[in-house]
């Protein structure tokens, strides 16, 4: 995998090639009569999360991981020597500079958000309400966590975000909730809210702004367009940049060789088993590592048995069920399953538990997530 190592540092330079061209670009746009480019950002939506965390699942609606992932393991380690591909670096990084603004009259500027749709701004977003968990994260990652009037009722990360109001989202959105808190601007998803909702709440002067990640490319386009939004694009691009720094750090550390498997479970037996399969943050990021999704059969977050689990016998496990402090843990529960000391994970004590949303939100703590996972895989 010497190649990959090599395609990695070529294409981190590429992405800081585009990240402080591409951006500097749209930041010269903004301050220069809010003129700018018109291509759209490139579409893409957010996780769901298990069944043991129902809250995130209502709240991140939009993360239902639709879209397979364009990464595959590779064979190779740095150092084999043979040709260099794209497809041997097992990395998204940032899309070069496709713009998110254009051109508006003098005093305003428009964003184009992850459904295409235009939305003209007179400045930076005052008042944000923001419905789902992954952009709460990213708006306090971007230091504009004081711009939040709202937010939804499940969003739960940093914990600072508790202190802000909480309106009901996800299939339960209160319009009239939102509408209260008199916000410039509402970030939402696209799976919860109706077109409906969205003229009602257009009607009463409210920006709504869809930001909708389903792979990590999607992360750094979801980053770039609530710096836009929030005026804070010097410190989305550092965020980008540091996100993919910690990627490539994880590739070049695991020792994945493509005859690996990781099952990763998103609800524990009790609830009935569901597993991460194609299309999910999981799935890209196993890829990226150079292991093997056990059901990479399975499109999103898909229902499984027990029997199917036994058969493929997994190497590693991911649990990212919750522990509330009483009983055994989640990696204890698993490893005293009835039937499952056969499977290699278990007779190993490969078992890792991730219940902080690290692999499953998508937003900038994904790549502290692959640098886990990384550390785990390679003991």
């Amino acid at each position: 995998m010497k190649t990959r190592r090599l395609i990695a540092l070529l294409l981190c330079l590429c992405m800081a090639a585009a990240l402080f061209v591409g951006c500097g670009k749209k930041e010269a746009a903004v301050s220069d009569s809010g003129s700018a480019d018109t291509k759209n950002e490139e579409k893409a939506p957010d996780n769901k999360n298990d069944k043991t965390s129902s809250e995130d699942n209502k709240a991140d609606a939009s993360s239902g991981d639709d879209t397979p992932s364009d990464t595959a393991s590779s064979d190779e380690k740095p150092g084999d020597g043979a040709e260099a591909t794209p497809s041997d670096l097992q990395i998204i990084l940032p899309a070069s500079s496709s713009d998110l603004q254009t051109l508006v009259p003098e005093g305003a500027f428009t964003i184009v958000d992850m459904t295409g749709r235009e939305i003209v701004l007179n400045g930076p977003a005052k008042k944000i309400v923001a419905l789902t968990a992954s952009d709460c994260e990213i708006i306090y990652a971007l230091g504009a966590g004081d711009l939040l009037v709202g937010r939804g009722e499940y969003c739960d990360y940093p914990a600072e975000v508790m202190n802000v109001p909480s309106v009901q989202s996800g299939y339960d959105t209160n319009i009239e909730q939102i509408i209260a808190l008199s916000p410039d601007v509402l970030v939402m998803s696209t799976m919860a809210q109706t077109e409906e909702q969205i003229k009602q709440l257009e009607s009463a002067g409210i920006k709504v702004v869809v930001s909708d990640a389903q792979n990590i490319e999607g992360v750094y386009t979801a980053i770039k367009l609530l710096g836009l939004l929030t005026g804070k694009s010097e410190e989305a691009k550092k965020i980008i940049s540091d996100m993919t720094t910690t990627f490539t750090d994880a590739i070049f550390a695991s020792e994945g060789d493509g005859t690996k498997s990781i099952y990763f479970e998103i609800s524990p037996l009790q609830w009935g088993l569901w597993a991460a399969g194609a299309g999910t943050f999981m799935d890209e990021i196993c890829n990226m590592l150079g292991y093997n999704n056990a059901f990479a059969d399975v499109q999103g977050w898909g229902e499984v048995s027990e029997e199917q689990v036994l058969a493929r016998n997994p190497d590693y496990i991911v649990t990212i069920s919750m522990y509330y402090g009483e009983g055994p843990t989640p990696v204890e529960e698993i490893a005293s399953r009835a039937g499952w000391s056969g499977v290699s994970a278990v007779a190993n004590g490969r078992i890792l538990n991730l219940q902080n949303n690290e692999l499953s939100r998508p937003a900038p703590r994904l790549a502290e997530g692959a640098k886990l996972l990384v550390e785990f895989l390679n003991k």
